[in-house]
Order: C-alpha cells, then sequence, then structure tokens
C-alpha cells in the first residue's frame, strides 16, 4: 500500500457504533473493568489508554501517521511547534552541557538557546551552515547535539543533511532536524542520519490556519526519554488538535504539490522585476545551493523570499499595496501570506545574527498558497509596480 492511501486509511480502530471518521476523545482519562486492569496498565504490563497527558487514540492516530511519514517508530505530540523545540532539547541536556545550532533558524529557537537555556548554564554555538569547515572548531567535550533547520526560516539557507549527519555521527553528536519548512513530503531527514526530527504542525501539517501543534518523532532510545520528559512536564496536544492535524495529513501531498508549483512560478516571476534584488527559491536555478536542494527535496517548497531594492519604507508599501495576500506571521496555510521576519517572527535576535542568517531589512517572505496561481501574481506584481 502507498503512503497516501495509507495516510487516509490508517485510522483508529472502529467503535461499537461503526463510525466511518475518527471520533473525537475528549475525555482527560479513561476507566478500567478492574482494579487489577489498572494496576497492569499503570505498570505497562498491560498496554492500553490511562490519562490524556500521556496519550489519547487521536494523538495516537496523529503520531502515527507522522511516524509512517519520517520513517520513525515513535513519537510525542505537543501543544505547540515550539513546545517540540523544546522537548527535543530539554530530554537530553544538563547544566554544563554545550549545544551546536546552526545560526539559521527560527526566532523563537534562538530565544530559548540564547535566553533560556543559559539560565541552567547550558550554553551554545551558532556555526554558519554553509561552512562547514568552522563546525569542528565549535564541538567542544561538553557537547551534546547540533539541531539544523533546512530549509532555514527565513533565509532558505539549506543544510547538507548527508554531511552533517555523517559530522554527529563521527563526534557522538545527537542529530536533530527542524523539518517544518520541507515536511516529510519534501525531505526525508532519518535518510541521512537524524535521530530525531521536529515539526511545528501549525504550519503546513495544517495548512488551513486553524490549530497549534507540533510533533517529535525519532528513533526509539531517544524517543524514551523525549516521551518521559514529556508526560511530566505537560506540554501534550489536546485531542480536538490531534483529530484536526490527522485529517489535514491526508491531503497534505496533494497540497505541498500546488504549493510548490505555484511557489516556482512566483519566484520565476519575481526574478524578471527591478524593483527586486535578489529572489531565493531552492528550486530556482540562480539559487546559491540548487543542486544540494534538488539532491535532498524532492519539490522546492512552498516558500519564496526576496530583498527589495531601497530601505524599509520599500518594504511597508509593497506590503501594504498588497490587496489580496494576508498580512500575517503564519505560512503553510491554503491562503498566500506575506511576512516582514526582521519586524516580527525574527525582530528578538541581534541584527549582526540576523544577517548571519540570511535575513536583512529589505526581506520579504511569502508563504505561497493554493489560490489560483494567476490572482497571486496579479497581486504582488501591481504591488511591485506601484513602487
Amino acid at each position: 500500500m502507498k503512503d497516501q492511501t495509507r495516510l487516509i486509511r490508517t485510522q483508529t480502530d472502529r467503535t461499537a457504533y461503526r463510525e466511518h471518521n475518527t471520533p473525537l476523545y475528549l475525555t482527560s482519562s479513561f476507566t478500567f473493568d478492574s482494579a487489577e486492569q489498572m494496576r497492569d496498565t499503570f505498570s505497562n504490563d498491560l498496554e492500553g489508554q490511562i490519562y490524556s497527558r500521556y496519550s489519547n487514540p487521536n494523538l495516537d492516530e496523529f503520531i502515527g501517521k507522522m511516524c509512517l511519514l519520517e520513517e520513525k517508530p515513535a513519537g510525542f505530540a505537543t501543544s505547540s511547534g515550539m513546545s517540540a523545540v523544546y522537548l527535543g532539547l530539554m530530554s537530553f541536556l544538563s547544566t554544563g552541557d554545550h549545544v551546536l545550532a546552526s545560526c539559521a533558524l527560527f526566532g523563537s529557537t534562538h530565544q530559548i538557546l540564547d535566553q533560556i537555556l543559559p539560565r541552567l548554564g547550558i550554553t551554545t554555538t551558532y556555526v554558519d551552515p554553509e561552512n562547514t569547515v568552522e563546525w569542528a572548531n565549535a564541538v567542544r567535550k561538553e557537547t551534546k547535539l547540533m539541531i539544523v533547520e533546512t530549509p532555514s526560516n527565513p533565509g532558505l539557507k539549506i543544510i547538507d543533511l548527508e554531511y552533517c549527519g555523517q559530522f554527529c555521527k563521527s563526534h557522538d553528536l545527537l542529530f536533530i532536524v527542524d523539518n517544518c519548512f520541507a515536511t516529510p513530503i519534501l525531505q526525508k531527514p532519518h535518510r541521512y542520519g537524524s535521530q530525531l526530527i521536529i515539526h511545528s504542525a501549525t504550519k503546513y501539517i495544517d495548512g488551513q490556519g486553524r490549530v497549534l501543534g507540533g510533533i517529535i518523532v525519532g528513533d526509539e532510545e531517544e524517543m524514551d526519554k523525549v516521551i518521559f520528559f514529556a508526560r511530566h512536564t505537560g506540554p501534550v496536544m489536546s485531542p480536538y488538535h490531534a483529530w484536526v492535524l490527522s485529517k489535514s495529513l491526508e491531503t497534505l501531498s496533494i497540497r505541498m504539490r500546488v504549493h510548490c508549483e505555484n511557489a516556482g512560478i512566483v519566484a520565476d516571476k519575481l526574478e524578471q522585476f527591478p524593483q527586486v534584488n535578489v529572489v531565493s527559491y531552492p528550486f530556482l536555478k540562480s539559487f546559491p545551493h540548487y543542486e544540494l536542494a534538488k539532491k535532498q527535496m524532492t519539490m522546492g517548497g512552498g516558500i519564496v523570499t526576496f530583498e527589495l531594492n531601497g530601505d524599509v519604507n520599500s518594504v511597508y508599501k509593497f506590503i501594504n499595496g498588497l490587496e489580496m495576500l494576508s498580512i500575517t506571521s503564519n505560512l503553510g496555510d491554503t491562503r498566500s501570506i506575506v511576512t516582514h521576519p526582521a519586524t516580527t517572527t525574527h525582530s528578538k535576535m541581534d541584527p549582526a545574527d540576523r544577517l548571519k542568517a540570511g535575513i536583512s531589512d529589505q526581506l520579504i517572505r511569502i508563504s505561497v498558497g493554493l489560490e489560483d496561481i494567476e490572482d497571486i501574481v496579479e497581486d504582488i506584481e501591481r504591488s511591485l509596480n506601484r513602487l
């Protein structure tokens, strides 16, 4: 059975009511037929549901589908993408430990590494994802893991996952990949040695801007530690959100194909405008790491970024001149979205660090949606021509 069919047909066992669609299990706890059954379930001698902070049929279905896509045996669904990032770090780090991180990470991930972990005595060294020569010099005896994001948000920097996997193995580092932008439809970090894979399910996995959610999937040994930490700290996804996201996965591959097709057309069009300085899109032939992107991704993704000629006022004028695209910080929606990362999602970063991550004040991020491509292009062209 092909993955697309399995995503649609993988479902929680039917109840006595013979429902066609998985029902919502909106319950905090689960009952037992006897004291002995409850005892054996709590001691793991008997498999079964206990409490929705631990597991729930709706979460199990969603996690199972994500494990199928990412080719991993275990996972845990969280209340947001950042909960998944935090779990991936804190399930393995202690006071005195050191993190190796790509400098091109999501803004809130930077805040965890720069503001929260130092309070616990945990330090981080950032490395240029495109300059692998400097990585070895950044490793210390107390370095425990490496975390990367590819393509990066929003600079679309591409990390060589094969090299990164080999590097982490040779230095005995846990290899964590944020696969949010590519999704498992376009990229499989597991095939390059990543033990843990993180997603903000709020983005493409939901795909319609309805719910918050995150997930971390990985190998059994690592996920045992993650699940222990998560169950006793509580950043669990709600059953309702898991139900929504499980249904969303049924159309993920179809949606990603159109996102990518539309994004490629938008990128091609943007290169033709004199008002635009640089266009970044992984499957654009002018993209610096085009060959690497083609090697490890099946399509280019749904995000296009570009820099305008001029200053930040030109950026504001372009954004305010759009008539259809939504102005918001989310991405991966059916609706096309425009964002100015330097003043929103990455505004808390040091300006010099933002530039290292490929985020200038002139950079604009477009999450290309599923509207008719002619309407998307017309809205962008109309605003550019007003500059």
